[in-house]
């Protein structure tokens, strides 16, 4: 069967998909009508979300990932008004991944340069003032 989801930032590496919380627990909306999905959508950027993308694909798709990824998922019928939650997590989940792949160094593990190699690179900056 062919459903609606929504992604943000499709096609980019920075791709999610868009889930919403219940209890503990991520659910991907699979929209039977495209149209419902669209108008979720404009529901969610009223909500000040990034805009988001409707993509067609096959539910067996999407029920593969979220097994996957220990997700579930919910089919909302044709004509079926969804409605996203009042409440929205603050930070993104795509976002949360990105931030984490950047390692954070403490100052006390971070690599320095000798002080005549410093003093070189100061003065070659000060020369281009």
């Amino acid at each position: 069967m062919l459903v609606h989801i929504l992604l943000f930032n499709a096609g980019t590496d920075n791709e999610g998909i868009h889930t919403v919380q219940v209890g503990d627990r991520n659910t991907i909306l699979m929209f039977q009508d495209e149209d419902d999905a669209l108008r979720y959508a404009g529901l969610l950027e009223a909500q000040d979300f990034p805009e988001a993308k409707v993509e067609a694909i096959d539910s067996e798709e999407v029920e593969h990932f979220c097994r996957q990824a220990d997700y579930d998922w919910k089919v909302v019928e044709s004509g079926q008004l969804e409605i996203p939650p009042e409440k929205n997590v603050k930070e993104l989940n795509w976002e949360e991944e990105q931030e984490s792949e950047t390692k954070v160094v403490p100052p006390e593990e971070e690599e320095t340069l000798p002080n005549d190699e410093l003093d070189r690179i100061r003065n070659q900056l000060e020369g281009l003032l």
